[in-house]
């Protein structure tokens, strides 16, 4: 109680106390303190100076690491060190506002050149970096350009937050840094946003101005077409960057760089390298999941991020069967940060006051400020000079008369007496004066002399071509352009960015939308997205190739020829569809046509280097083959090694992926599978002891897929069929190909002989018989290596793939073949595959 009493006896105001209280009016506080605030945020912490694009805070940063010797030839120190300097001296706010800046300063996905070499943990594109006790850092070498010449007085230095150190207004800024990294900055009441440029585009359009200071904005944009981003992409539409380039103000639309692979045999897939300005992978994927989702984006089974250090960037969207990559694409473009749009706003500081420029204004501020850099560096190095020559000739006065020099300094009773003897008596400054007097006694040697009579000469050149530069123009700016060559030359890097007047659309994507249906003012519809089921040709190559092709037009002769381009099998069928393929160990796979890759539309032969490999699109068993393609809804003839027919009927299961369509003996295979509807298809077996056979596939009974077959033909001991097919009994195009060789030979060292010959001299014999001679061997022939009977005319395929006519000897069926001049690695028909031929 007494307590409170005495406290509140306390509080009493004294006797002489008079109480002052001023009304103010609130409005006009808050304006006031609101634009104090306002101007506080533009000029001292958001917005960058348009002469070296930084804001104060980075400046700061880079002053600090520089004035701490933090080299890029010395170590990295931690980052909490240069955070902790640069707050304690330079930069009075929060800790964590000083390691955003400089962990952006470091990040070469953020700026086109970095200032800062850090070690460590510096943050992605989706992760924030490690903490500022976990990092280390130090200047990249294309900081010092920003750095250099501090110390010649270039630039002005004003007081820190606390009046006791001094810092750099502005830096030097040997390049256009604002430009070449851009910048991102909001303050109260205005925003800046640019984007990097390519350093070697924006110092040679740097140069043009210095060499043409009336240069136009269209003379700028020869040199700078547009921006140039860290991580690549594509920007499509440059009328937004034009109207920025003007106004200051613009947008523009980047995309990812994109390609159409084959994943795998089966699948397709999108392969993402290279994303817009600030975007990273895992928000692609979540925005492409949540899109899905919402059943926005249809056509996509999976993404897959498979970006690493090595390889960089490499974002894979696998794609179901069925839908159109190119129109996947489109959505996208449409529903993802795939395709994003960049503003542009160029508010900076000029003059202590912010200002929107264009691009001829800002790089007009940027040669502004270099050449007064470079004067004011020029000045304070003629002075430097000057004063040193001052001082070498006062000495030089010395020594010619050192010994009167000597005796007047030892008989002064103080250094001033001897001092002002010295002035008065050789006519010496007291700068001079002074400097004499603190010489060294080795400086007197008669070697010294001629060292400072040649330092003389040098600086009166120095000082000579010093006062140039001061006095001429155009010295100053050809000095300025040569240092900004030199650093173009030291740390320019191709363009990553490719620019585009409009969207690049492939062939593919082209010949789509031309046939689609127009859409509203003779505008053309939208992409499919899911594949349409239109006619096409399944082929398989003999050397194992298979592909599809995009439409159904005939096969012709024209176009480039390749090893593949020898078909095995042709099957007329549907985008949509399905076919049959069998194999050498008698069982037939349901094969999904949409799943085989598309060749692209070309005129004449598709060329089969385009497809893919059997094996890794078939699953095949150990020692298995792929025979043939097959239509499912047909009756097949089936050739075997040991020479055994069979037909099946087409009562294949439904709910089946495989299932075997011939009950083979030991060491048999089959060898070849024809369709042979009807009752005017005659069947062919080819020995390889020059025998053939030829009968009515009426005599051979359709049988159920799980037969054995019966006696096609009857081989001699050692013998085996080489060639079995089904050709149209009337057919007078069809004939019989022959080549015959030695056993003994490797395959593809002797050309051999060759023998064609009309299908109709062969008669038909009865099934399970020995047949006719089809081929007379000439001296050192024992064998046929290859055979063929079908649909003419016939032609030969050579190890480099080159298509060629054979010789025709329409004579007798057991005459021997004409010599051929390369081996003959396939036979098949003449490639000029339509309705009749298939």
């Amino acid at each position: 109680m007494a307590r409170s009493q005495k406290s509140a006896r306390t509080a009493e105001p004294l006797g002489d106390f008079t109480e002052n209280i001023v009304d103010i009016d609130v409005t006009s506080e808050m304006e006031g303190s609101f634009l104090e605030y306002a101007y506080s945020v533009i000029y001292s912490r958001a917005l960058p100076d348009a002469r070296d694009g930084l804001k104060p805070v980075q400046r700061r940063i880079l002053y600090m690491m520089s004035d701490m010797g933090l080299r890029p030839d010395r170590g990295h120190v931690k980052s909490a060190r240069v955070v902790g300097e640069v707050m304690g001296k330079l930069h009075p706010h929060g800790d964590t506002a000083i390691y955003d800046a400089m962990v952006r300063m470091a990040q070469d996905f953020s700026l086109r050149l970095p200032l800062i070499d850090g070690h460590g943990n510096f943050g992605s594109l989706d992760d924030g970096p490690a903490a500022p006790r976990y990092t280390e850092a130090r200047l990249a070498a294309a900081a010092l350009t920003m750095t250099d010449h501090l110390d010649e007085d270039v630039v002005d230095f004003v007081p820190n937050y606390d009046n006791q150190l001094t810092q750099p207004d502005v830096l030097p800024a040997a390049f256009p840094n604002l430009l070449v990294n851009g910048t991102t900055g909001i303050a109260v009441g205005m925003a800046t946003n640019m984007p990097p440029h390519n350093l070697v585009e924006v110092i040679a359009a740097a140069r043009h101005l210095i060499a043409n200071p009336d240069a136009t904005l269209d003379d700028i944009m020869r040199f700078i077409p547009g921006p140039d981003l860290p991580t690549g992409g594509r920007i499509v539409g440059l009328d937004g960057i034009r109207d920025a380039y003007a106004t200051g103000r613009g947008s523009f639309k980047t995309r990812a760089k994109v390609e159409v692979e084959q994943l795998s045999a089966r699948r397709t897939g999108l392969v993402v390298t290279e994303l817009p300005y600030m975007v990273g992978p895992e928000k692609v994927i979540e925005k492409i999941k949540d899109a899905v989702n919402a059943k926005k984006l249809t056509g996509i089974s999976d993404v897959v991020d498979l970006t690493d250090r090595n390889h960089g960037l490499r974002l894979v969207i696998e794609l179901k069967n069925g839908f159109n990559p190119n129109a996947v694409l489109q959505q996208l473009y449409r529903y993802s940060p795939m395709e994003d749009s960049f503003g542009i706003n160029n508010v900076t500081l000029v003059d202590g006051q912010p200002q929107t420029l264009g691009l001829l204004q800002l790089l007009q501020v940027y040669v502004e400020h270099r050449l007064t850099v470079v004067r004011r560096r020029t000045s304070f190095r003629l002075g430097k000079k000057k004063d040193r020559l001052h001082l070498v000739e006062g000495l030089l006065i010395a020594i010619v008369d050192i010994d009167e020099v000597i005796q007047i300094i030892r008989s002064s009773d103080e250094a001033s007496a001897a001092r002002e003897r010295l002035m008065s008596i050789y006519d010496l400054t007291e700068i001079q004066a002074n400097y004499i007097l603190e010489l060294r006694l080795r400086q007197l040697t008669k070697y010294s002399r001629l060292e400072l009579e040649k330092e003389q000469d040098e600086l009166r050149r120095e000082i000579e071509a010093l006062e140039a530069i001061l006095a001429s123009d155009e010295l100053l700016r050809d000095l300025v352009s040569g240092e900004l060559a030199v650093v173009a030359e030291k740390y320019g890097t191709p363009r990553r960015t490719v620019l585009l007047e409009s969207e690049a659309v492939s062939p593919t994507v082209a010949a789509a939308l031309a046939a689609s249906t127009p859409g509203p003012k003779g505008k053309a519809a939208a992409l499919p997205l899911e594949i349409p089921d239109d006619p096409c040709w399944a082929l398989l190559s003999v050397s194992g190739q298979i592909a599809r092709t995009s439409n159904q037009e005939p096969l012709a002769e024209a176009g480039p020829r390749a090893k593949h381009d020898v078909f095995r099998s042709v099957v007329k069928t549907t985008a949509r569809g399905e076919i049959g393929a069998v194999t050498s160990q008698g069982r037939m796979l349901r094969l999904q046509v949409m799943d085989m890759p598309v060749l692209p539309p070309m005129s004449g032969l598709p060329n089969l280097a385009g497809g893919v490999a059997a094996k890794d699109f078939i699953t095949l068993l150990k020692g298995e083959t792929l025979v043939a393609f097959v239509p499912l809804d047909s009756i097949l003839a089936i050739g075997t090694v040991q020479g055994v027919v069979k037909r099946v009927l087409p009562d294949y299961p439904l709910n089946r992926e495989d299932w075997e369509i011939i009950a083979l003996k030991d060491k048999d295979s089959v060898l070849a599978v024809e369709p042979a509807q009807g009752d005017d298809v005659d069947l062919v077996f080819v020995t390889r002891q020059a025998q053939l056979l030829r009968f009515s596939a009426s005599n051979v009974r359709p049988q159920g897929r799980t037969a054995g077959g019966m006696a096609g033909i009857k081989l001699a001991a050692g013998d085996d069929v080489i060639h079995f097919g089904a050709v149209r009994a009337n057919d007078p195009a069809a004939v019989v190909v022959t080549i015959a060789g030695t056993t003994g030979a490797l395959p593809g060292t002797a050309p051999g002989t060759a023998k064609v010959t009309a299908f109709e001299e062969y008669p038909i014999k009865g099934r399970a018989t020995g047949g006719v001679r089809v081929h007379r061997f000439l001296k050192g022939e024992d064998t046929l290596l290859l055979a063929w009977a079908g649909h003419g005319p016939a032609k030969a395929s050579s190890a480099a793939g080159v298509a060629r006519a054979l010789p025709h000897e329409h004579g007798r069926r057991d005459g021997s073949g004409v010599p051929l001049s390369q081996p003959v690695e396939a036979i098949g028909p003449s490639m000029a595959w339509d309705e009749s031929a298939s």
